[in-house]
Formats: structure tokens, sequence, C-alpha cells
């Protein structure tokens, strides 16, 4: 099985507002870069986004270290939130509906594709690879909104 390092960021101007996402790919020596957005989102959209979109680009069932700087994220799945979620019919302990709930069903399905370990990073740190990823979401919504 490939190993490969997924570092993702996801930004917002306003929140709702234009969002963007970025991600790093790392393999080996090989290095992609991917970014994009939505002109009327969230900013935990956007982290979301940015780690579904890292996933689906892999070719195959591949080990993935995923680097994110969004708890929110992170701990959905490092502390399970995720599985109660899915569990309960995607209804939180208040009985109310989970916020995002369609971008947590397509990446709960796609970290089943994979054998997926999440990392949570400092943001807007010394982290290189996290800050390139929050300038690709930057500049993606920079070019939505010129």
């Amino acid at each position: 099985m490939k190993h490969v390092t997924l570092y993702t960021d996801g930004a917002c101007s306003g929140n709702p507002g234009p969002g963007g996402w970025g991600v790093v790919l790392l393999y080996g020596a090989h290095r992609r870069e991917l970014s994009g957005g939505e002109r009327e989102t969230t900013n935990n959209r956007m982290e979301l986004t940015a780690v579904i979109m890292g996933l689906r680009a892999l070719k195959e069932a591949c080990a993935v270290d995923i680097y994110s700087d969004s708890a929110y994220t992170v701990n959905a799945f490092s502390e399970d939130w995720v599985g109660g979620w899915e569990r309960s019919g995607w209804k939180k302990a208040d009985k109310k509906p989970v916020l995002n709930a369609d971008l947590w069903q397509a990446l709960l399905a796609l970290t089943r594709m994979h054998r997926v370990t999440f990392h949570k990073v400092k943001g807007h740190a010394d982290n290189e690879l996290n800050n390139r990823c929050d300038e690709l979401a930057r500049a993606a919504i920079r070019a939505m909104c010129d």
C-alpha cells in the first residue's frame, strides 16, 4: 500500500461568504497541489472539502497521513464523533441535525477506502505545508472575487 501525506486547509472571507480550499499531496518525490472554492460557504465546509478533494485525487487505496489545522475535522475522527453521528442517523446528542452532514458522509466513505490517520497541526504557524495550503485556499477566494 502506497503511503501518501496530505496537507489541507480551508478559508472563508466572511463566514458564510466566499470560501476556498487548498491541498498539498506528497508521495515520495512527487508533490501535487490542488485548490478550489465556492461563492457562498463556511470555513468548516471548506476545511472538510479540502480533505475530501485530497482523498478523491488518489487513484488507489493508500495509507494516508492527513495534516489539518481544523480541530473540527481532526476531532470528529480522533474522538469518533463521526461514528456517533452515523449511528444516530446524523443527529447530534441534542437530537438536532449534524451540520455539514453531506460532507461528513462523503468524507467518511472516503476514509473507509484508505487507511487514514488524522494529525492536528497549529494553523498560521511555522508549518510550511499548512501555510502553503492556506495560500492556495486564499488564492482560490481571490480568483472567484476578481
